[in-house]
């Protein structure tokens, strides 16, 4: 058997955190990142509009937590 990436189990683990909690997040309209609720533009995009739908979060949650990050990060840049 071989072994789990931990790259994904920590994004398994920030999905089950959000899932439990979905109010405290919201998904960019710009690139699908999840961030907290409390921002105004997304740290990744810039984008401004953002999806509020608890169910919506959480699914998109759920679906960022079986995959490889894709989104390129402003650490990523430096």
């Amino acid at each position: 058997m071989g072994q789990e990436d931990p790259t994904l189990i920590e994004r398994a683990r920030r999905a089950r955190r959000i899932a439990r909690n979905p109010k405290q997040y919201k998904v960019c309209c710009g690139c699908d990142s999840i961030v907290a609720a409390k921002v105004n533009l997304c740290p990744n995009c810039h984008g401004y509009r953002f999806e509020l739908d608890s169910d919506y979060i959480v699914e998109q949650a759920k679906a960022l937590s079986q995959r490889e990050q894709q989104t390129v990060l402003y650490e990523d840049l430096l």
